[in-house]
């Protein structure tokens, strides 16, 4: 009988399991959510690679558990292994166990993608550090959140799997009232939020300033009828307890009901 040799360039596929947890199932199709599926594949692959190449971004990834251990990024899958993959734990401790990073500065810094204007404006109005500009590139943000340790907020998936990104959040939601109220729980920052504490412009801090101080830069009207400024540290900007203020309230108040809600 013939001897048939082996194809030296077949490569032999190789097979693990992978479950994936709570939101993170948002990034998979419909049939492998909150189930565990078979994942073929073949050669050296990393844990990180395999992850995103079915479509979860890495910074949304807390913890990973090969066959019950915990890995690294850089972990290369074996045949047969039995993947679970956690998203970041925000509001209970699993300090006993490996995680991928550090635990979350409890003063959250956000820098956001171009399309999330409002959602930035209602993150200062609560109080959060969050830098936003509507001109800054892809390579800006990942440079302003590596240098001042910003996670990244935005609805773009492909921003969120670039290799230099160590902390980042797709936002799920498209209205930004429903935007804040997913940041809020996400992050676990309703303790945090401290209302009217910095500029909606510039996300400047604002503080109190004595209205003589200010007084040749207010219109008659608010010279007339106001008395408590603030002033942004940063751009000058002078806020004052006028109409808007009132909206803005009403706002914070249909944000935190949607909180308690849900």
């Amino acid at each position: 009988m013939k001897n048939i040799e082996a194809d030296p360039h077949k490569v032999k596929q190789k097979k693990c399991w992978i479950r994936a947890y709570e939101e993170l199932n948002d990034f998979l199709p419909t049939n492998k959510r909150k189930i565990k599926f078979q994942h073929i594949f073949s050669g050296k692959v990393s844990v990180k690679d395999m992850i995103e190449s079915i479509g979860i971004p890495h910074t949304e990834v807390d913890m990973i558990l090969v066959n019950g251990l915990s890995v690294e990024f850089n972990y290369i899958v074996q045949n047969g292994d039995q993947i679970s993959v956690y998203p970041e734990f925000e509001s209970f401790d699993i300090s006993g166990v490996q995680k991928l990073r550090p635990k979350p500065l409890r003063k959250p810094k956000f820098v956001l993608d171009v399309h999330l204007g409002t959602l930035a404006v209602y993150l200062r109005m609560l109080g959060f550090d969050s830098v936003w500009q509507n001109y800054l590139t892809d390579e800006q943000i990942v440079a302003i959140s590596k240098k001042e340790k910003r996670a990244i907020l935005t609805r773009d998936l492909g921003l969120l799997k670039r290799k230099e990104v160590t902390r980042g959040y797709w936002v799920r939601n498209t209205d930004p009232i429903k935007q804040t109220v997913e940041i809020i729980q996400r992050f676990d920052l309703t303790k945090l939020i401290k209302e009217f504490s910095r500029c909606l412009e510039c996300n400047g801090k604002l503080k109190k300033i004595a209205k003589r101080k200010v007084y040749h830069r207010l219109p008659e009207k608010v010279k007339q009828n106001q008395n408590s400024f603030f002033v942004c540290d940063n751009c000058s900007k002078i806020y004052w307890h006028g109409t808007h203020y009132d909206k803005m309230k009403e706002l914070i108040r249909k944000i935190k009901n949607q909180i308690g809600e849900n």
